[in-house]
């Protein structure tokens, strides 16, 4: 959030040439505060856009779980939703082995404390972008890889199912939650299982994105 003004300024040059001469093209937004720069993207007159979201989020979640669990990441269905940022959700209670909840794998698990392992998993995700940039300098390949996924589906036109930022009318905010991308965009949005604190913590993740644009005095439409 603190590059926000910086890349409002940045987007406020950039959006009215891009509309003038391809109106109709979908716009990624990758560029950190993705979320928020989505919808000034959309303020700005040109409504297909989605953001990155919480999808590269959401593979790092895999990857870890996996990791400490012993098992390929493919193998690991597990999501986060809201803000890409720092009130992203971690969708613990419907994450999943083979069907088999995580939570459930864990009490078969000798010597793991279910909540040390979820403090240390979520540390690791939200912190892993400055962990790369203090180890290489710059973490710009696993947004890199994300990227990639993303324009793959949408030219393959899969359709694919994936955590993505579209603007939601309900949380009148762009935010994440797993959707039905393919060449046209975002065409439907999934909303998955969530227990009361899950759901709870999205709305706080909602309010957080619309405070950003409150600031910027911008307010979704």
């Amino acid at each position: 959030m603190r590059l926000l003004d910086t890349n409002v300024a940045v987007h406020k040059s950039i959006v009215p040439q891009l509309h003038a001469v391809a109106p109709q093209a979908l716009v990624l937004v990758v560029t950190d505060p993705p979320d928020p720069l989505a919808d000034v993207v959309r303020m700005l007159g040109h409504e297909r856009v989605l953001s990155t979201g919480t999808y590269l989020d959401s593979l790092r979640f895999r990857f870890h779980l996996a990791r400490r669990l012993g098992v390929s990441p493919a193998s690991v269905d597990a999501q986060i939703v809201g803000e890409h940022g720092t009130t992203e959700v971690f969708l613990w209670s419907s994450a999943r082995i083979a069907g088999k909840p995580i939570s459930e794998l864990l009490e078969r698990t000798s010597g793991q404390n279910r909540e040390e392992f979820r403090r240390e998993i979520e540390r690791q995700v939200r912190y892993a972008n400055i962990a790369i940039i203090e180890g290489i300098g710059a973490s710009q390949h696993g947004i890199g890889m994300a990227c990639a996924r993303i324009a793959e589906i949408l030219l393959r036109n899969e359709p694919a199912v994936i955590p993505i930022a579209s603007y939601n009318a309900e949380y009148r905010v762009t935010l994440s939650l797993p959707s039905l991308l393919g060449r046209n965009g975002v065409t439907g949005i999934i909303d998955p299982p969530m227990s009361d604190q899950e759901r709870e913590a999205l709305r706080r993740s909602a309010d957080t994105l619309r405070s950003a644009l409150a600031r910027m005095q911008f307010s979704p439409s």
